[in-house]
C-alpha cells in the first residue's frame, strides 16, 4: 500500500490538473466564440485599407455588395485607419436599428461636417446625438415637416408645380419643333422653389442668374459631400488635400453662406409685416419661426443664433432639393425604358383625373400604380444607397459578432433592397410587385427590407415631404405631357456617387401636351 499510494496521489493530481485545464480551455473557447470578430474583407492595403476598392471603378455600394456575396451580410473593411462594419441584409439592419439604435446614434466627425456643415452646427452632420441636435430636429419636425405643417403648405407645392407645367406648355406653344426639356434642371428648379418657400419664404425664377448659381452650388455641395476624403480616412495626410476637395469645400461653403446670409437679412428687414401676414394664413416659413424661437432663448450648443439658423436652413434646402430631384429623374428614366409601365401610369391618371384639369395632391391617394412606381424607383435607385455613416459608442454583439466601440457602421441599403431572398427578380423594374405581393411594404423605415430614407432615430426627417413631392411632380408631369426620347432611344442608367446617387448625364426628354388646352389655363 505504501508503494501504490504515491502513484495514486500523482494520478489524482494529474486528473485534477487535466480537469482544471479543460475547464479553462473550454471557457476560453466559449469566450472566443462569444466574442468572435466579424470576417474582414481581403484586399486592404497598409494605411489606406480598402479605399482603392471604394474609389472605383464600380460604385461604392456595388463594391460592398460584391463583398457581401463573398463574406456574408456582416463583415468589416478598413477605410484608411478606421475600422468599419458593413451590414447588408434586413435581419441585421433590424437588430442594429432596434436593439442597438441608441449605440449607433452618433456619427464620426468629418471634414464635410466641419466645412460644409458650419462646423457641425448643421443637424445632419452633428456627430453627437445630444440635446442641441434633438432640439433642432424637434423644431424641424414640428414647424416644417409635421403632417400639420405639410398640409398647411400644400398650396405652395401644388401651385409651384402647376406654374412650372404651365410655363412648359406656353413654351411648347411658341416652338415650331420638338420641345426638349432638361429634366434635371426643370425638376431641380421646381423643387428648389418649393423648399425655398417653405424654409425661407423665397422664390427664384427659372431663367434668373441667381437660380442658376444657387442650383450649381447645391450640386457642388452634394458632389463634394459624398467624396471619400483622405483627411477623414488618414488624418495625418489631411495637409496634402489630395484631390483639392477641402479647398473646393471652403469655396462652396462661402457661396452657400452668401446666399443664405442674404435671405436671412432680408427676412429680418421684412419680418414684422411678413410674419403677421404669414401667421394669418398659417404659412410662416421655418426661418421666421426659428428667429422667433431663438429670440426666446435656447441652448445653442456654443454657436451664435445666425450660425444655427443658416446651418439648419442650408441642410434642409440642399437635402430637400437634391434628393427629390434625383429620385424623380430616375423614376422618369425607368418609365422611359419601360413603356408599358408608363402606359399603365398614364392610364390610371386618365381614369382618376381625366383630361380637363391638372392633378391635385388629393388625387394621389387613388393613384396606386403611380405610388408603386415611386416605391420601385426608391428600391432600385435610393438617393443615398449607403445610409449615413454611424459610429458605435459602446461594445456590443451584433449578429453573433463582437463589435468594438469606435467601429464605424455602413448600412448598404441598396444591397438590402435588392436581396434575392426577399425580392423576385431583384434588379428588374417591376412596380407591379407593390400592387400585389409587396403592397404592404412601405418606405417609412418600419419594413427593414425597404429603407431608402434610413432607419432609427437618425433616419431622414424629410421622408413625408420627399414622398409627397416626388409623387406629386411625377403625377403632374406624366399626366400633363407625353414624354419620350429622340428616336425612342433607351435612356442610359449610368449613375454617379456623391451624397446622393445622381445621373452621370442630364436627362433630356421630348415633351408635348396630352390634355385639353383649357387644363393648362
Amino acid at each position: 500500500m505504501e508503494i501504490i499510494s504515491p502513484h495514486l496521489n500523482l494520478i489524482t493530481l494529474g486528473l485534477f490538473l487535466f480537469l482544471l485545464s479543460s475547464v479553462f480551455f473550454l471557457k476560453k473557447l466559449t469566450r472566443a466564440y462569444k466574442y468572435r470578430d466579424p470576417p474582414q474583407a481581403a484586399g486592404g492595403w497598409p494605411i489606406i485599407g480598402h479605399l482603392r476598392q471604394l474609389l472605383g471603378p464600380k460604385l461604392p455600394h456595388e463594391t460592398l455588395g460584391a463583398m457581401a456575396d463573398k463574406y456574408g451580410p456582416i463583415f468589416t473593411i478598413r477605410v484608411g485607419v478606421h475600422k468599419a462594419l458593413v451590414i447588408s441584409n434586413w435581419e441585421t439592419a433590424k437588430e442594429c436599428y432596434t436593439t442597438h439604435d441608441s449605440l449607433i446614434s452618433s456619427r464620426p466627425k468629418s471634414l464635410v461636417g466641419q466645412l460644409l456643415g458650419y462646423n457641425f452646427a448643421g443637424f445632419g452632420f452633428r456627430p453627437n446625438y445630444d440635446s442641441f441636435y434633438r432640439s433642432i430636429r424637434k423644431i424641424i419636425a414640428s414647424e416644417l415637416l409635421s403632417n400639420r405643417r405639410l398640409e398647411e403648405q400644400r398650396e405652395v407645392r401644388v401651385c409651384e408645380v402647376k406654374r412650372a407645367v404651365k410655363e412648359v406648355y406656353e413654351l411648347w406653344n411658341r416652338k415650331t419643333e420638338d420641345l426638349v426639356l432638361n429634366m434635371d434642371e426643370w425638376i431641380g428648379n421646381v423643387n428648389l422653389n418649393v423648399i425655398l418657400m417653405m424654409v425661407c419664404g423665397k422664390r427664384l425664377f427659372g431663367d434668373d442668374e441667381t437660380m442658376r448659381r444657387c442650383r450649381k452650388v447645391m450640386r457642388e455641395f452634394f458632389d463634394l459631400g459624398g467624396q471619400f476624403m483622405v483627411g477623414d480616412a488618414i488624418p495625418f495626410l489631411r495637409w496634402l488635400d489630395l484631390g483639392g476637395y477641402e479647398k473646393a469645400m471652403k469655396i462652396t461653403s462661402r457661396e452657400l453662406d452668401c446666399f443664405i446670409g442674404e435671405w436671412l437679412e432680408e427676412q429680418r428687414r421684412n419680418r414684422d409685416s411678413a410674419t403677421a401676414a404669414a401667421a394669418a394664413d398659417g404659412r410662416r416659413d421655418l426661418m421666421d419661426v426659428m428667429l422667433s424661437i431663438l429670440e426666446e432663448g435656447m441652448e445653442l450648443g456654443g454657436y451664435d443664433a445666425d450660425t444655427v439658423i443658416k446651418a439648419t436652413c442650408m441642410a434642409l434646402i440642399a437635402g430637400g432639393t437634391d434628393t427629390v430631384t434625383v429620385t424623380l429623374t430616375w423614376a422618369i428614366s425607368f418609365l422611359l425604358n419601360n413603356r408599358e409601365a408608363l402606359r399603365k401610369t398614364q392610364e390610371e391618371l386618365d381614369i382618376h383625373v381625366g383630361n380637363k384639369r391638372l392633378v391635385n395632391e388629393s388625387d394621389i391617394t387613388n393613384l396606386v400604380y403611380l405610388q408603386a412606381v415611386v416605391k420601385e424607383t426608391l428600391r432600385l435607385y435610393p438617393a443615398g444607397p449607403l445610409s449615413g455613416i454611424r459610429e458605435f459608442s459602446q461594445d456590443c454583439t451584433l449578429g453573433g459578432y463582437h463589435v468594438a466601440a469606435g467601429t464605424r457602421l455602413i448600412t448598404n441599403l441598396w444591397k438590402i433592397q435588392t436581396d434575392p431572398r426577399v425580392w423576385v427578380e431583384p434588379l428588374e423594374f417591376k412596380p407591379e410587385r407593390f400592387v400585389s405581393s409587396e403592397k404592404h411594404v412601405d418606405v417609412k423605415g418600419q419594413n427593414y427590407e425597404l429603407g431608402p430614407f434610413g432607419f432609427g432615430r437618425r433616419a431622414c426627417p424629410g421622408l413625408g415631404f420627399g414622398v409627397q413631392m416626388t409623387q406629386l411632380v411625377l403625377a403632374i408631369l406624366v399626366h400633363s405631357f407625353e414624354i419620350g426620347t429622340r428616336f425612342d432611344e433607351p435612356v442610359d442608367m449610368e449613375a454617379n456617387f456623391g451624397l446622393t446617387m445622381h445621373r452621370v448625364n442630364p436627362l433630356q426628354v421630348i415633351v408635348k401636351p396630352r390634355l385639353l388646352h383649357t387644363a393648362y389655363a
